[in-house]
């Protein structure tokens, strides 16, 4: 199965902010830490699963989109190849290409069709081809980084439902413990993300700490308001 950067991190990230939103709403609003278990986990199946049909839906759309317009410039390459080849001519002349040389380039990508449509889709819709991407990997692939990384912030409550809190936690001490859990799996997305695309993986560990902080904390202040007027 191949999978990319982008599916994870977009299935890490939403599992990791929706999760703890749960966790911080419940909290806040102080309800049962079983609550928080039990609507966790209903949320890392649920919405996981929505996420993932998401992206299969909408890189199904994108492929067909795709295919659709090659379809339509192979077909006016075909009918109206002197409108087409006049197309190639303007493009590189707006990138300042002139006289002989425009003449040369235009003969060269008009000589070989896919080549010809291949720029004629680049420029003009901004993509050429699908690749070779699979849209059932990128759900496969969003569905686990989610369920994966969406757990962390549940991992406490877990361990305290799970050893029957005999140190005493209460639910705020809990928390505390989600919340290091959470901004620990949120510097790591960042950090692995930045790693792969060749930044610096610390600055993007702690952007993307920052942005999931801001919506963690936006969570745990409607959970709190809530539970002053409910």
């Amino acid at each position: 199965m191949k999978w990319t950067i982008e599916d994870f991190v977009y299935g890490a990230t939403d599992g990791a902010v929706t999760t703890f939103a749960i966790v911080a709403g419940v909290v806040g609003a102080s309800l049962s830490p079983s609550i928080v278990i039990i609507l966790g986990f209903a949320n890392l199946f649920a919405d996981g699963f929505a996420m993932a049909v998401g992206n299969y839906l909408s890189t199904r759309s994108r492929m067909e989109y795709i295919e659709r317009e090659r379809n339509r410039q192979n077909k006016e390459v075909q009918d109206q190849p002197e409108y087409k080849i006049s197309e190639i001519k303007n493009i590189y002349i707006e990138k300042g290409f002139k006289d002989e040389l425009l003449e040369n380039l235009t003969k060269i990508i008009v000589s070989n069709r896919k080549i010809w449509v291949d720029v004629l889709m680049k420029e003009k819709i901004g993509m050429s081809n699908v690749g070779d991407e699979n849209p059932i990997f990128k759900a496969i692939t969003t569905f686990i980084a989610f369920n994966m990384v969406g757990v962390i912030p549940l991992l406490p409550f877990i361990f305290l439902f799970v050893i029957n809190n005999p140190a005493g936690f209460t639910t705020n001490d809990t928390f505390i413990y989600s919340i290091i859990f959470t901004a620990l799996a949120f510097f790591c997305i960042g950090f692995i993300t930045g790693r792969v695309v060749n930044k610096s993986p610390v600055r993007s560990g702690f952007i993307t700490l920052v942005i999931g902080g801001i919506a963690a904390l936006v969570s745990y202040m409607v959970g709190t308001l809530l539970s002053l007027y409910i």
